[in-house]
């Protein structure tokens, strides 16, 4: 709530200075908004997707912090592979409009092929392939939301567009953890309330059962994301002008 007000009170106070710090002309063109939009809820995704698998081969899997850490290779792997191909054949050819969709439409499935996971899960079967999903999902969708939050940028206000892209980050990142952490774990503690006593088997489950409810709320931020970038984005290079 005071978060709220605070932005409306930010938001009105920009549009009356002089020289505001955020001229709301750049955050109100159309494609700009729809790729930080995009880049806050994308960002929402990934960092959901750190916190709760770390918690999964950690905790269930008992892997160890090295283990961990290098069973997200693949994930970025593809992240890198498919960045390279949108930024030098698919984001010139098609635009934003077409790929940051697809995107958000994979990351979706990605989450939702994570919602299966269970005590007698295996990497290579259950995590590897929606990992990898994901991968492919960020790459599809970062550098066509980030190429087109700053194009059209008048230069004097170039820093201001591109710092725009760095709180999209952080802010979805904030809220891809603060939130679905909330769920997941007000998610357990009811499953041990529902199966007492809370033995040990119990609170194993009760753990994959809020991991399992954090994905779903992932899948819902990606499918969210491909809808509001179908709607909003425009096609670029058929007259549309994206200097304000």
């Amino acid at each position: 709530m005071v978060a709220g007000i605070l932005l409306v009170a930010f938001v009105l106070r920009q549009r009356k200075a002089a020289h505001p710090l955020l001229p709301m002309a750049i955050v109100l063109e159309r494609n700009r908004a729809a790729a930080y939009i995009s880049i806050l809820i994308s960002g929402a995704g990934i960092f959901g997707v750190f916190l709760f698998v770390t918690y999964f081969l950690q905790t269930s899997l008992q892997y160890s912090p090295m283990q961990t850490g290098l069973s997200f290779l693949p994930m970025i792997a593809m992240l890198v592979l498919a960045a390279q191909l949108s930024t030098n054949i698919f984001v010139p050819r098609f635009g934003p409009k077409v790929l940051v969709p697809i995107g958000m439409a994979r990351g979706a499935i990605g989450m939702v092929y994570l919602t299966h996971l269970d005590l007698n899960s295996v990497y290579a079967v259950d995590v590897l392939p929606p990992l990898m999903i994901i991968g492919l999902a960020m790459g599809t969708i970062m550098p066509a939301s980030m190429q087109t939050a700053t194009l059209g940028v008048d230069g004097q206000f170039a820093g201001v567009a591109s710092a725009m892209v760095n709180t999209s980050q952080q802010i979805g990142g904030s809220l891809g953890t603060a939130l679905p952490n909330t769920l997941a774990a007000t998610a357990a503690t009811n499953y041990v309330a529902d199966h007492l006593p809370a033995t040990a088997a119990v609170a194993a489950q009760a753990a994959v059962d809020g991991y399992a409810v954090a994905d779903w709320w992932g899948a819902g931020f990606f499918l969210d994301g491909a809808i509001i970038a179908a709607l909003l984005f425009r096609r670029i290079g058929h007259g549309i002008s994206l200097r304000h």
